[in-house]
């Protein structure tokens, strides 16, 4: 393309009947008839076509816009099918409202500069939806609400989502105060099971675990092999890369479960906020991990289940100090994050093995903890 210039102008004409060697009519770019033509000042290309889809005169853009981003607040789509509005997709819901929506994204404010337009702002759109009143109910239903609107379709109460899959590894990490938060740069290969990934389509592959920072980068930058997707996202329906997805359905398998309980990070992230907790259990201690990491007030029956199960840990992982180094370390593999459960049990002191078994008991009792539906679900 560039040998031949920028005045190249490729012609383009239709085959009849598919057969490349009998061309008939030259088509030229244009956009569909039932659509507002493309100004004659827009260039035929793809600029031009950029430009034609965001004029104010255009009635699909922001329509589409408008309603992919309340999917992601509200966990459905005005038009149910994100993925398409068009004639073979879900009837609107609340069509006055998407209008609304449309216009308010499109249009800039009355009284704007045109400098300062904050038209086809997404920030200002965003700052609407998290502040309306649909957005700030409270996710409680009860037998009125259940009966007259199941599904939520008439937003009788909040949504209640499940975290995607990458905020939920993220959220995890930063409980523990273990995400890397740095952004751009390369992807990285956080640890999963090594069977994942070891055969390729043109050759083994060797998913060689990062170290440092790398470890704990936000799932964005997770290195994504198209033949073998990483596992744990997988798991909760984070899409393979080979098609564009623009909604995703989730599934509830015991999968999921597992994964909670024994993927590595997770456990590490398990292990991490473990550490910082006190070597006594409390009642105030448990109340704040309850807000920490379920972001809710603990009740008094759940302290005190909290207290006995976890003073039960407790005394487990203190009888057996071997099983107590072997389950914060996993076997060797996240040594780093406590140092003294790398060493040999019989150069622990006693205190040493009163705190590892409380790092332990600890441990425990975050793994229960993330994996509630309160800590997997946003609402």
């Amino acid at each position: 393309m560039e040998d031949r210039g920028e005045d190249f102008r490729r012609v383009t004409v239709m085959r009849h009947r598919g057969e490349y060697l009998q061309p008939t009519d030259e088509v030229v770019p244009s956009t569909p008839a039932f659509l507002p033509p493309l100004a004659n000042s827009l260039p035929r290309n793809r600029l031009g076509f950029a430009r034609w889809l965001f004029t104010g005169e255009h009635p699909l853009t922001a329509r589409v816009l408008a309603n992919r981003h309340w999917g992601y607040f509200f966990g459905r789509g005005l038009v149910e099918t994100i993925e398409d509005v068009g004639l073979q997709g879900s009837q609107p819901s609340h069509p006055e409202l998407l209008d609304f929506l449309a216009r308010y994204l499109s249009d800039p404010p009355p009284g704007s500069e045109p400098e300062q337009s904050l038209a086809w702002s997404l920030k200002r759109l965003h700052r609407l939806l998290v502040t309306s009143h649909a957005y700030r109910q409270s996710p409680r239903s009860d037998a009125v609400r259940a009966e007259l609107d199941p599904t939520n379709m008439w937003l009788s109460r909040a949504p209640r989502q499940r975290l995607e899959a990458e905020q939920l590894r993220d959220a995890a990490l930063a409980l523990a105060g273990l995400l890397d938060q740095r952004i751009g740069g390369p992807s990285v290969f956080p640890p999963q099971p090594e069977a994942i990934t070891t055969e390729g389509a043109y050759g083994a592959f060797k998913w060689q675990v990062s170290s440092g920072g790398d470890r704990y980068r936000r799932s964005l930058y997770t290195f994504a092999k198209r033949t073998a997707p990483f596992a744990m996202l997988q798991t909760f329906d984070a899409p393979s890369g080979e098609a564009c997805l623009a909604r995703r359905l989730p599934s509830n398998t015991p999968l999921q479960a597992l994964t909670l309980l024994n993927d590595q990070i997770l456990l590490e992230a398990a292990i991490g906020l473990g550490q910082q907790l006190p070597w006594e259990v409390t009642s105030s201690e448990i109340a704040e991990l309850f807000l920490r990491v379920l972001g809710r007030e603990a009740s008094r029956l759940e302290r005190q289940s909290a207290e006995d199960f976890w003073r039960q840990q407790y005394q487990q992982w203190l009888d057996d100090p071997s099983a107590c180094r072997s389950f914060l370390t996993l076997d060797g593999r996240a040594g780093h994050l406590i140092p003294t459960a790398a060493a040999e049990v019989e150069q622990w002191s006693a205190e040493q093995r009163e705190r590892m078994a409380a790092a332990a008991a600890w441990t425990t009792l975050i793994r229960v903890l993330i994996n509630t539906d309160e800590f997997v679900t946003r609402g």
